[in-house]
């Protein structure tokens, strides 16, 4: 039989996750699968878990919740045998989206089922686990500033994002790679990820590969608010790539200056780090469920 363990956030994404137990429970005795369950609390939730793991020695361990839920997780589980589940019920849920895990929860608990199983990249910023976006500037203060308000959901996010932007100055980094600066001046916000798009579906890293070996630096140069509409346009269709104020980096190493001590934020976590950064891909790190697509057959 196989052994799951569930992790569940009890407020994440403002959803009341008791009946969301039951039904879990209900698809388990249905299927055989033997289950229990932790429910973060805040208080050492990474050693209350770890210990968890070592006790039950479970084969996949499902996370049910947003994005922090999964790094939780997901920090437990690098170079491991046990597999990651992503049940999304979080704000965002950025990740699982890119890796094209349904939203839906009846069709993600599912996947515990009838799934495949991918090794995915990682990366390490500073020794911190990414398993998402990483990135400082803009984006990062507004993640900041929904983190301590009480209210959830894209709306808030939005509603934030529209009131920071009117006042927010461009800060100065250094962008080095391979012994070479990449990229030296003033930057709306720096995002570096093995992923596609934020939790909001704005794409950022429209070509992005999870497996490759690789990551992305994105940078959003300065731009005119008569742009802003522009890139938003860009972001959400894809194209971002277009526009003369982004540029791109793959590489598999890299150091960011973060010169005026802009905030950092880490798969939706805001974080006071040094000024510099050190960012290293972890090629294949993770295992993680994901649904299996059925070729079309040719007629």
């Amino acid at each position: 039989m196989t052994k799951i363990l569930f992790v569940i956030n009890p407020i994440a994404g403002d959803i009341d996750k008791e009946e969301l137990v039951e039904d879990v429970q209900a698809f388990c005795r249905q299927h055989q699968f033997t289950a229990e369950f932790y429910k973060t609390s805040g208080e050492q939730d990474e050693k209350h878990l770890k210990e968890k793991i070592t006790a039950f020695s479970p084969g996949i361990v499902a996370a049910i919740g947003g994005d922090g839920t999964v790094s939780l997780a997901a920090k437990l589980l690098i170079n491991s045998s046990i597999a990651l589940a992503i049940i999304p019920q979080g704000s965002g849920n950025g990740l699982s989206k890119d890796l094209g895990i349904p939203q839906d929860f009846d069709e993600s608990l599912f996947l515990l089922k009838q799934h495949w199983v991918q090794q995915i990249d990682t990366l390490l910023v500073n020794k911190q686990l990414s398993i998402h976006l990483c990135d400082m500037g803009f984006n990062a203060l507004v993640v900041k500033r929904f983190c301590e308000g009480d209210t959830r959901g894209p709306g808030a996010y939005a509603w934030i994002a529209m009131q920071e932007y009117i006042a927010y100055e461009p800060k100065k980094y250094t962008v080095k790679s391979g012994g070479k600066v990449l990229f030296d001046g003033e930057a709306f916000m720096i995002t570096v990820t093995n992923a596609k798009a934020f939790g909001s579906n704005m794409v950022i890293n429209p070509n992005f590969v999870i497996d490759d070996g690789l990551f992305e630096i994105c940078i959003l140069e300065p731009f005119p608010k008569t742009s802003s509409l522009a890139l938003l346009y860009r972001m959400y269709t894809d194209s971002i790539d277009e526009s003369v104020y982004t540029h791109r980096f793959s590489v598999r190493e890299a150091t960011i200056t973060n010169h005026d001590g802009e905030m950092t934020q880490i798969d939706g976590e805001p974080l006071e780090l040094p000024k510099e950064l050190k960012f290293n891909v972890q090629p294949k790190s993770l295992k993680v469920l994901l649904p299996i697509i059925e070729e079309e057959s040719e007629e």
